[in-house]
C-alpha cells in the first residue's frame, strides 16, 4: 500500500479517532466500570475505575494537582507523533464521556479501525483535564485493552505507567494467571510490601511456591476468621488436597469466573471452557498442557479478534495432522498442504493448493491472518485462474498494493480496490452503493457530531 503523506496520515487518523470515539456519544453520561471479571487478588481500598466528572470550580479558584498524577494518566507505549496525531487530542474532553466512548466501542470493529482503537489506547496523549482520581483514566484505557484480548498492549501500559497501585497490581496478577507466568506474578507480590493479598491468593502463592504446610494454614486461619466465601473455601480445600477427589464432588463451576478461578480449577484437573468467556481467557487455553484441538480454537478465536501473531497460528496449525475433518480440521489440511506446496517449489501444486486454503480460511472468517501468513510466498508465482484471483486478494490484505497491481484481473471491481489500496478511489470507478461510499469517504467525510 502506498505510503500516506504525514498530512494525509495525521487527517487520516484524526479523522478515524473522532469516529471512534463518537460512536458511542449516546452513552457518553454512563463512566466506565472495571470489568467484572477481575480476580480479587489485593485488598484495594477503593476501585479508581470509575471516572465521574469533577463538580465545577468557582472561577477564580486554582486546582492543583501532583504532577506525577498527570504523568500517570498520560503514560503510553506509544508517542502521538507516532500516529500524526497532536498530544492534547483529548485533554479538552471531560473524564467521564471519554470513558463512556471508550467503554462503548465495539469490539467486532474492521481490523484497521480495530488496531487503531488499540493504538490510541496505549498512546501518551495528554490526559483530560478533569481525570480524578489519579490513574482512574489509566485503569479506563487497561480495562478496555483487557477487553479486547489485548493483554500485553496492558501489561505495557502499566509497566510504562510504573503505577505501583494495587489496583495495577490486581490486572498485573489477572495477565499473568491468563498467560502462565503466575509464579513471577506470586514472587512480585512477595517483594511489594505495600500490597496486601486476599486470602485465596495467598493461599495460591504459597502453594505455587511449594510452601503446601503455609499455605494450609493460612486457609485455615482465613475459615477461622470468616474471611473465605463457602465457594472459595471448598475450590482452594480441593487445590491443597488432591485425595478428596475421591470422597466429594468437585465444587460447581461459577458462572462468571475469575482467571484465579480458571487457574484453580484446571490445577483440581477440571478445567472450565473458555469458548463462552471473554476473549481473554483464549490466552490460558493455549498453555502447552492443553489439547492441541483447544488451542487451535484459541489460537483462532484469538487471531479473528488480532491478539495473536499470524505466525503463531500457522505454527499451531502445522503442530500436526489434523485427526479429523470439518472444521478447524478442514483449515489445518489446507494449511498444511499449501506448505508442502510451497515448500516443494511445485506451481502446479501450490496453485491447486491455493485457492481450497483461501475459500477455508475465509469460511472460518480468518481470511486477513492467512494473507499475512503466505501472501509474501506466493508474490511472483505463475498463477492462473482462482489461484491468482485468491493471491491478489491476499495481497491487498496484506498491504502489499505492487503485488495486487500485477496479479489483478482486468475488471472494474480489481481497479477499484487498487485505487482503495492506494488511498485514490475514483467514485466514478466504483460499483454500487457501497463503493460509492468508500470512495466518499476520502473526499467528502466529516466527523461527527
Amino acid at each position: 500500500m502506498a505510503k500516506p503523506s504525514p498530512a494525509r496520515g495525521r487527517i487520516g487518523a484524526a479523522a478515524a479517532a473522532v469516529g471512534l470515539l463518537a460512536a458511542g456519544a449516546a452513552s457518553a453520561e454512563a463512566p466506565l466500570s472495571a470489568i467484572d471479571w477481575l480476580s480479587r487478588s489485593v485488598t484495594v481500598p477503593a476501585a479508581p475505575a470509575a471516572l465521574a466528572p469533577a463538580p465545577p470550580a468557582p472561577v477564580d479558584a486554582v486546582q492543583v494537582v501532583p504532577l506525577d498524577s498527570l504523568a500517570l494518566d498520560a503514560a503510553g507505549i506509544l508517542a502521538p507523533e507516532d500516529l500524526g496525531l497532536p498530544r492534547d487530542l483529548w485533554s479538552g474532553t471531560r473524564a467521564a464521556d471519554l470513558a463512556a466512548l471508550i467503554g462503548a466501542e465495539r469490539v467486532d470493529a474492521a481490523p484497521a479501525l480495530r488496531e487503531l482503537f488499540v493504538a490510541l489506547l496505549t498512546t501518551g496523549f495528554d490526559p483530560p483535564a478533569d481525570a480524578a482520581p489519579p490513574g482512574a483514566f489509566l485503569m479506563a484505557r487497561v480495562d478496555r485493552l483487557l477487553d479486547l484480548g489485548a493483554l500485553a498492549e496492558a501489561d505495557a501500559l502499566l509497566a510504562a505507567a510504573g503505577d505501583d497501585s494495587a489496583e495495577a497490581f490486581r490486572r498485573r496478577f489477572d495477565i499473568a494467571l491468563l498467560t502462565g507466568t503466575e509464579d513471577s506474578a506470586c514472587a512480585a507480590l512477595r517483594a511489594a510490601p505495600g500490597i496486601a493479598p486476599t486470602y485465596p491468593v495467598r493461599v495460591f502463592c504459597l502453594a505455587r511456591g511449594g510452601d503446601w504446610q503455609a499455605a494450609t494454614l493460612t486457609l485455615e486461619t482465613a475459615r477461622a476468621l470468616g474471611a473465605v466465601g463457602a465457594a472459595d473455601d471448598a475450590l482452594l480445600s480441593r487445590f491443597l488436597d488432591l485425595e478428596l477427589a475421591d470422597d466429594e464432588a468437585p465444587p460447581a463451576p461459577p458462572t462468571r469466573p475469575t482467571p484465579l478461578a480458571l487457574r484453580l480449577f484446571e490445577a483440581i484437573g477440571e478445567p472450565l471452557p473458555t469458548t463462552g468467556l471473554p476473549i481473554a481467557f483464549a490466552h490460558a487455553d493455549l498453555a502447552p498442557t492443553n489439547g492441541w484441538k483447544a488451542r487451535l480454537e484459541a489460537g483462532e478465536r484469538l487471531a479473528r479478534a488480532g491478539r495473536i501473531a499470524p505466525a503463531a497460528l500457522r505454527a499451531l496449525y502445522l503442530e500436526r495432522r489434523a485427526a479429523a475433518s470439518g472444521g478447524v480440521w478442514d483449515r489445518v489440511r489446507a494449511v498444511a498442504r499449501l506448505t508442502e506446496a510451497l515448500a516443494a517449489g511445485d506451481p502446479g501444486a501450490t496453485g491447486a493448493a491455493l485457492p481450497a486454503a483461501w475459500d477455508a480460511m475465509r469460511a472460518g472468517e480468518l481470511e486477513l491472518p492467512f494473507a499475512q501468513m503466505f501472501a509474501a510466498e506466493v508474490r511472483g508465482l505463475p498463477l492462473e485462474g482462482a489461484a491468482r484471483d485468491s493471491a491478489f486478494r491476499m495481497a491487498l490484505l496484506a498491504g502489499d498494493a505492487a503485488a495486487a497491481a500485477a496479479l489483478a484481473p482486468a475488471d472494474p471491481d480489481a481497479t477499484f480496490l487498487l485505487q482503495v489500496a492506494a488511498g485514490r478511489p475514483d467514485r466514478t470507478a466504483a460499483a454500487g452503493s457501497l463503493g460509492r461510499a468508500i470512495a466518499a469517504a476520502w473526499t467528502d467525510a466529516r466527523p461527527a457530531g
